[in-house]
C-alpha cells in the first residue's frame, strides 16, 4: 500500500462531526494504488458492517460504549485486508420521528410521552398505562407478538437515525475507509437501507422483527450470500442490531447446500446493554448451532 492508514483515518476524529479528509482526494490516493481488481478473487469475501452509523457511535444519541475502539479496530482490518476482502456492504437503520418504538408514538394516562429507554408491555396498553397516537390495532399486534413468539419487549429509543440528518451518515473515519477500499479494489459497496417500516422495529439487516407475510426479507441480500466464500460480521450494537443480523442470516442460510464460512469479529461490537456476558453466551450457543467463528479483527482467518 502506497497510502498510510493514517492518511485514510484519523483515529482521533472517529466519532466526532469534522473529517480532515476530503472525499475525492481519498478516492484519487485509492485510485493510485492500483490494486488487483476483486472481481479477479477466488476467494469471495463478504464484510458486512452493521449500522456503522454516526448515532450509534460514543457521543450519540443511543451512542454505544467501546464503539469508537470498535470503529478503529475494524477500520484497521480493512486497510491490512484490503486484497483479501471481495466486497463490503454496509446496514443504515433508517427511521422518522413517527415510530413505534421513538417517545411521540405513544402517550400516557397523564398526557405525557414515555421517557427514552421507557419498556411497554401489552399489559401496560390493555390496562391503559400507554396508549398508542398511530396504528392502533397494529401497535397492540406487536406487542403481542414480542411477548410471545418474539422474545423481547418494545423499548422506547432515543431519537436516532432519522434518514437525512448528520446522525443518520456513516461514521466519517469508517466511511472514508470503505470508500477507500471500494476505489482501490474496484470493488462493490452495497448499503443496505433498514428500518423504515413504522409500526415494528427492525433491528435484523435481513427482515422486520415482525413480518406475517415475509414481504420485507432482504432475498436480494441472502442470494448475494449464496455466491459468498467467507462472510465476515462486524458492526454495532453486539445485542440487537448485530445479534439480530447475525441469528437472521444464520436460521437463512442453515438450508442451503452453499453456504459461506461465517466469522464474527466480537472486538469490532459492542453491547448497548449491561449484560454483556449473558450475550457472549448467546453467541457461544449459536456458533455451536450453526458452526460459526468467533474471531478477533488482529486474527488471521482470511
Amino acid at each position: 500500500m502506497k497510502t498510510a492508514f493514517e492518511e485514510i483515518v484519523s483515529v482521533e476524529h472517529i466519532g466526532k462531526d469534522e473529517n480532515p479528509f476530503v472525499l475525492g482526494e481519498l478516492l484519487a490516493k485509492a485510485c493510485a494504488e492500483e490494486l488487483p481488481r476483486a472481481a479477479k478473487d477466488k476467494t469471495r469475501t463478504l464484510l458486512l458492517c452493521v449500522d456503522m452509523q454516526r448515532d450509534f457511535i460514543e457521543g450519540g444519541p443511543l451512542g454505544v460504549a467501546g464503539s469508537v475502539g470498535d470503529t478503529e479496530r475494524l477500520t484497521r482490518f480493512i486497510y491490512r485486508n484490503m486484497t483479501k476482502i471481495t466486497e463490503i456492504a454496509a446496514s443504515l437503520d433508517t427511521h422518522s420521528p413517527r415510530q413505534i418504538f421513538h417517545q411521540c408514538w405513544w402517550r400516557g394516562a397523564d398526557g405525557q410521552m414515555p421517557a427514552p429507554f421507557t419498556v411497554i408491555t401489552a399489559k401496560d396498553v390493555k390496562e391503559g398505562r400507554w396508549r398508542p397516537l398511530y396504528e392502533k390495532e397494529k401497535s397492540e399486534e406487536y406487542l403481542e407478538y414480542l411477548e410471545t413468539g418474539g422474545q423481547k419487549q418494545l423499548v422506547i429509543w432515543p431519537y436516532h437515525c432519522i434518514a437525512g440528518t448528520a446522525g443518520f451518515a456513516l461514521e466519517n473515519q469508517f466511511s472514508n475507509m470503505i470508500h477507500f477500499f471500494s476505489a482501490a479494489r474496484d470493488a462493490g459497496l452495497k448499503k443496505i437501507v433498514k428500518g423504515t417500516l413504522p409500526a415494528t422495529e427492525f433491528y435484523g439487516i435481513v427482515s422486520p422483527e415482525y413480518d406475517p407475510g415475509g414481504s420485507y426479507a432482504n432475498r436480494e441480500l441472502l442470494d448475494d450470500l449464496k455466491r459468498c466464500d467467507k462472510l465476515v460480521i462486524a458492526g454495532e450494537a453486539r445485542d440487537y442490531c448485530v445479534a439480530q443480523s447475525v441469528l437472521q442470516i444464520c436460521e437463512a442460510m442453515e438450508k442451503e447446500k452453499k453456504r459461506p464460512e461465517i466469522f464474527i469479529m466480537e472486538d469490532c461490537m459492542s453491547c448497548v446493554g449491561p449484560d454483556a456476558a449473558s450475550v457472549s453466551a448467546m453467541y457461544k450457543e449459536w456458533s455451536d448451532k450453526f458452526s460459526f467463528r468467533i474471531v478477533k479483527s488482529t486474527e488471521e482467518f482470511l
